[in-house]
C-alpha cells in the first residue's frame, strides 16, 4: 500500500551560517522564528499565511562545510506556491532587490520565477493557473519563456493556492 501523504509540509536545509540564511529567508518570504534548537545550530522559520508549525528548518553547520557541487545527484530546489500571479510578480521584484533572482520561465498551467539563498540552494516561487484552465498542460510541463505581463493582465486576482489562511478573508 503507497502512503497517502496530500502535501510536502516543510523542507529543511543545511546552511553555513545560521543568522545569514535566517535574515535572507525573513527577507525574502517573511518567515518568522517559531522555534530554535541551539544544540543542533537551528532555527524553525513559518510563514505568515501558514497553517503548519513550521515551513522551513535551517541547520548551520559553519563556514567550513563545502557546498554540494552544482547539477550533483540530491535535491535540485523547492518551489512554493504563491496565490495569485500578482504574488508572483512580487516576488520577482523582491527576488531582484536581494540579489537571489535567478530566472523566470512558464511550464504551462504553472508559471515560475527561480532564486537561490546566500548558500546556493536553490528554490522556485510558483503561482498555478486555475485547475478549469490546464487544458492541454494536464499532461504536459514545457519550459518555456514566461510574459509576466501578459500573464499579469490576463489573471490578476485570480486566486488559486487552494484555502484561504485564518485571519486572512481579503
Amino acid at each position: 500500500m503507497s502512503i497517502a501523504a496530500v502535501r510536502l509540509n516543510h523542507a529543511v536545509l543545511f546552511v553555513t551560517d545560521l543568522e545569514r540564511s535566517v535574515r535572507f529567508w525573513n527577507d525574502a518570504f517573511g518567515m518568522e522564528i517559531v522555534a530554535r534548537e541551539p544544540r543542533a545550530n537551528a532555527a524553525f522559520l513559518r510563514l505568515s499565511r501558514s497553517g503548519n508549525h513550521h515551513d522551513l528548518g535551517l541547520f548551520g553547520l559553519g563556514e567550513t562545510a563545502s557546498p554540494k557541487p552544482s547539477r550533483s545527484v540530491g535535491l535540485y530546489h523547492l518551489a512554493w506556491q504563491v496565490d495569485t500571479i500578482d504574488e508572483l510578480e512580487q516576488a520577482r521584484q523582491t527576488l531582484a532587490e536581494l540579489g537571489a533572482f535567478h530566472g523566470e520561465s512558464s511550464h504551462g498551467a504553472t508559471k515560475s520565477v527561480y532564486g537561490a539563498d546566500p548558500d546556493g540552494n536553490e528554490f522556485e516561487v510558483m503561482w498555478m493557473l486555475p485547475r478549469e484552465d490546464w487544458g492541454a498542460y494536464e499532461n504536459a510541463a514545457p519550459v518555456d519563456r514566461l510574459d509576466m505581463a501578459g500573464e499579469v493582465q490576463r489573471w490578476s486576482g485570480v486566486r488559486t493556492a487552494g484555502r484561504v489562511a485564518a485571519g486572512d478573508l481579503s
